[in-house]
């Protein structure tokens, strides 16, 4: 059987240009909005999909509680924006329609549900396309146990990697296929000095740079080369480097996972570690993610949109705690620090006392009632 080689050359040349094209605009960054200078702030809310809607408008109460103030004297608008829905996406064969994408970009950040991505196909996650399109490089994400502890946060590499081109990989019938990972100097160089710019901001002494260098020599060598190189900016902390499998096997190790404070990977890497450290936390439902870039950022949940729960119609026994630690890294992104405290220091009550509890099930609290419950604690 023949096969057409030079198609699937060309495919690549494009590909490659493409990726090309995107390094010399990284290369060509012009610096993080300073928030305080703004007039308004515009907070731009997604329901999303699943139980995505329902927590985020139980978060959006929380939020007109808390910002009461800014919004009646026109600091800060909640502006809701509709269509980013799995039907809206499928009828328009589009990951994130363009009138949707106009009214994100009018907004300043986003606190969003989780979207629903199809199996299959060739339809790209809403949130890859998200991340690529408002160049949002940083997904931040803290888990801390405190009686354990426990005090991490992740820098996970947001715009390449496996994901940059998820959707546009080659399959030979019946022969094989193949995908493509990307790394690249500025995308790998501008996550690393946003993790040790937050170690030095903070008082952190320890970043763990997490590869696959090893096998990976291309890729994850050159990701684990300019972190080091970035590193040397950092004298006071110190630097170690750990293959991702053994990191996997560190963060259920008690002898030792304490001992870490900054990590800084890849996104695929990145994906799954940092729900392996939520589910140590209590669940993925217990945990917030930022995603952030010069422009624009994106506070979500980082579980998905749960369509077991719809289709069991426990929808609304879903756990609001995750969107509403987003919204805690929301608050202090915008330079609400205390606003965001305030919140902060209402959810650990919540959960410390435990009088309303939400367990995902009929036999706990729903997500309404929790969050009526920590509105009467702000």
């Amino acid at each position: 059987m023949a096969y057409n080689i030079d198609e699937y050359c060309n495919h690549f040349r494009k590909l490659l240009e493409s990726q090309l094209l995107r390094c010399e605009r990284m290369e060509n960054e012009s610096g993080r909005c300073d928030f305080s200078k703004k007039e308004k702030i515009v907070i731009g809310v997604i329901g999303g999909d699943g139980i995505g809607p329902i927590i985020v408008d139980e978060a959006k109460k929380v939020a007109e509680k808390l910002l009461c103030e800014e919004i009646s004297c026109g600091k800060i608008e909640l502006k809701v924006i509709e269509g980013l829905t799995i039907e809206n996406r499928l009828e328009k064969n589009c990951s994130v329609p363009e009138d949707v994408l106009g009214e994100i970009k009018s907004c300043d950040v986003l606190l969003k549900g989780p979207t629903t991505t199809p199996k299959g196909g060739t339809m790209e996650s809403a949130n890859v396309t998200l991340r690529r399109e408002l160049d949002l490089y940083a997904n931040v994400r803290p888990v801390a146990i405190p009686e354990k502890n426990i005090d991490w946060i992740f820098y996970r590499e947001n715009t390449e990697g496996e994901y940059v081109l998820g959707s546009s990989g080659i399959e030979v019938p019946e022969k094989l296929a193949f995908d493509f990972k990307v790394t690249t100097n500025a995308g790998t160089k501008r996550i690393a000095r946003a993790a040790y710019e937050y170690a030095k901001a903070n008082g952190k002494t320890n970043v763990s740079i997490v590869t696959k260098a090893n096998i990976m020599k291309k890729t994850d060598g050159k990701f684990s080369a300019i972190c080091h190189e970035v590193a040397k900016d950092y004298p006071e902390i110190t630097t170690e480097e750990w293959y991702i499998d053994i990191m996997s096997a560190n963060l259920v190790n008690e002898n030792i996972r304490h001992k870490f404070q900054v990590f800084v990977l890849p996104n695929l890497y990145g994906d799954i570690i940092t729900d392996e450290a939520a589910q140590l936390q209590g669940g993925v439902g217990t945990a917030g993610s930022a995603n952030i870039g010069d422009r624009y950022a994106m506070f979500e949940a980082i579980h998905g949109s749960a369509p077991r729960m719809v289709e069991e119609g426990i929808a609304h026994y879903a756990n609001p705690q995750s969107i509403l630690r987003a919204l805690v890294m929301l608050l202090r992104h915008i330079g609400l620090t205390k606003k965001a405290q305030k919140l902060e220091d209402a959810l650990n009550l919540c959960n410390s006392e435990n009088a309303v509890t939400v367990t995902g099930n009929k036999d706990g609290a729903t997500c309404k009632e929790y969050a009526e419950y920590l509105i009467s604690k702000l």
